[in-house]
């Protein structure tokens, strides 16, 4: 990235972004300028990245979350992102495709990145959405699914397996597709929204 420093975005990963993103010319422009003054180097560090992760949760822990949603970003593992990544990251998990956004989903809970999910690994990963929920919060959980370990159940039992089974990426997809309530139980919804939605829900 030999032009990061002078402040320029090239022309040719402007069209890219805006193409697979939902972000405008400018937004990306000031997107850029923000992430250059927070990151001058062009890249931004799995610390840099949890720092800022951290300040959109003041009220919980987010660092594990943060921790494996860079890792499912750093596409060449080289412990940093760049604004590319970055950016692809920012899309996926506010506003990509249902396909983009399990594809991703998918890489997130593949913690060992060997192309496949296990229990465990679902475990871990519902674990860390746990401590981005606070307290308060978990009390108003299903009693199905107010507990990691309850709420990891309840997902590997959705897809059939043994308890030393494994899932593929497009099991995982499908299985989601075909059940909203899974894809519910795999991400991070913030309390309130769900709160919100069980209201409509009554009215």
């Amino acid at each position: 990235m030999g032009n990061a420093k002078s402040g320029a975005l090239s022309k040719e990963l402007l069209e890219e972004l805006k193409m697979n993103t939902k972000y405008s010319e400018e937004q990306l422009y000031a997107w850029y300028q923000k992430f250059l003054n927070e990151c001058p180097t062009g890249r931004i560090s799995r610390e840099q990245f949890e720092s800022i992760y951290a300040s959109f949760f003041p009220d919980a822990d987010p660092k594990a979350y943060a921790q494996h949603v860079f890792r499912s970003f750093d596409a060449n593992s080289d412990g940093t992102l760049d604004f590319k990544e970055y950016i692809v990251a920012l899309h996926l998990t506010s506003s990509g495709k249902t396909v983009e956004k399990l594809e991703w989903a998918f890489a997130l809970y593949d913690v060992d990145r060997n192309g496949t999910i296990t229990k465990n690994e679902i475990h871990e990963i519902v674990k860390s959405i746990f401590n981005m929920i606070s307290k308060e919060d978990q009390k108003n959980l299903p009693d199905d699914e107010n507990t990691p370990e309850k709420r990891t159940d309840k997902i590997w039992d959705f897809f059939g397996k043994k308890e030393n089974g494994k899932i593929t990426e497009g099991e995982f997809i499908q299985g989601v597709m075909d059940n909203k309530n899974i894809l519910r139980l795999i991400q991070f919804d913030e309390p309130q929204k769900v709160q919100e939605r069980l209201k409509e829900k009554k009215q």
